[in-house]
């Protein structure tokens, strides 16, 4: 195996980290902080986390050697461009994978699936949740990141897919965790609080889920099937069902044709 040096690793100026040895979640903890008055930005990051979650309350488990990272920071801009940090965050994540993809097959079929899960062919192998709140009349948030790195968790129904099985050579999570934030912070800053938005959702769209892909998606209402068309101008996904107008969702689980094929 070959290790990846950190010497090539970019590093995020500005802010600060807290490393942590295990904890249930570095969401949770990150917003423990935020209440207790730290607003960041601050990125904390544990070797092993035994709580986390994803969206809709599922688990997600992060062994030794795998990516759970959370930044915490205050936010200016207008609570509907919250949501936007989502797709923010996935192309950041998108681009600090590619970097260590590079050169590989498989970084071909790195994509994005709206709303917050990076895909490797039709595996899992990372995802994001964005938490917002106020805290004394300010909007917080705490964006976390979890990658498989080394191992590649068993989730009930879905493939998943770690970062060592594509590049065949031993990745320092604590590497992984300077690229990511890297990546962030200059994502983060093209966003500008919501003002550059259009540009992110370019970029976003480029290294996403081909056009047309067949594609579920489970809301309050029940699970609808059609073909992705895209995001709309403020980062909805627009999805194309036959013999029928565009349909705009703002929320909901997304998977595709190959993983349901699977389940």
């Amino acid at each position: 195996d070959v290790a990846v040096a950190m010497s090539s690793v970019p590093r995020a100026a500005g802010v600060a980290w807290l490393a942590l040895d295990e904890v249930p979640s570095t969401n949770a903890e990150a917003m423990r902080r935020a209440v207790a008055g730290e607003t960041g930005p601050l990125y904390i990051r544990a070797e092993r986390q035994t709580a986390g979650r994803g969206r809709s309350g599922r688990s997600w488990m992060t062994p030794a050697g795998n990516l759970a990272l959370s930044r915490l920071g205050l936010l200016n801009c207008a609570p509907e461009a919250v949501p936007q940090l989502s797709l923010v965050t996935g192309l950041a994540v998108h681009r600090a994978c590619r970097d260590l993809l590079d050169g590989a097959a498989a970084a071909d079929v790195l994509r994005l699936k709206w709303p917050n899960d990076l895909m490797l062919g039709d595996a899992k192998l990372a995802g994001v949740l964005v938490e917002a709140t106020m805290v004394r009349g300010q909007r917080v948030a705490v964006i976390g990141i979890g990658i498989n790195v080394a191992t590649a968790p068993e989730v009930v129904g879905r493939r998943t897919t770690a970062l060592v099985d594509a590049t065949r050579r031993t990745i320092d999570a604590g590497d992984v965790a300077e690229r990511v934030a890297a990546h962030l912070e200059a994502v983060l800053a093209q966003w500008d609080n919501g003002n550059g938005f259009a540009a992110i959702l370019e970029d976003w769209l480029r290294v996403a889920t081909p056009f047309g892909t067949a594609i579920c998606i489970k809301t309050g209402q029940g699970e609808i099937g059609g073909a992705f068309a895209g995001l709309d101008s403020d980062g909805a996904l627009l999805l194309q069902r036959e013999g029928r107008e565009l349909q705009r969702f703002a929320y909901g689980d997304v998977t595709l044709a190959s993983e349901e094929e699977m389940s």
